[in-house]
């Protein structure tokens, strides 16, 4: 089993989940996020006065899967967020020794 970690622009995340319950992926953890990359912030003019904001606001969304729909996962979060302009994001995946389903007690794939 893998974790997909992606690290999206906010206006990106409807389209990829959209996508990804085509895909069959049901199931999915959305956090807000701030961060800086190779873009390393943006500068804004607020009431007059010019601010540097260093950190952005970005979406995580992290979804684990059986280790075969990874690439099918990937495609999918790609195509759909991406915009081809700086900032686009980042995705991380790691493996992921077990499972457990609270409610059931379900161990492994079954619990995902």
């Amino acid at each position: 089993m893998r974790k997909i970690e992606a690290i999206i622009k906010p206006s990106k995340l409807n389209l990829v989940k959209d996508a990804l319950n085509k895909i069959g992926i049901k199931g999915m953890t959305v956090t807000q996020a701030k961060g800086f990359g190779r873009q390393k912030g943006k500068k804004e003019i607020i009431r007059g006065a010019e601010y540097e904001v260093d950190f952005l606001s970005k979406v995580k969304l992290e979804v684990v899967c059986k280790e075969e729909d990874v690439e099918k996962i990937l495609d999918v979060i790609i195509s759909n967020a991406k915009t081809g302009e700086i900032g686009d994001g980042k995705i991380f995946i790691y493996p992921v020794e077990e499972v457990v389903r609270i409610r059931t007690g379900e161990r492994g794939e079954t619990a995902i």
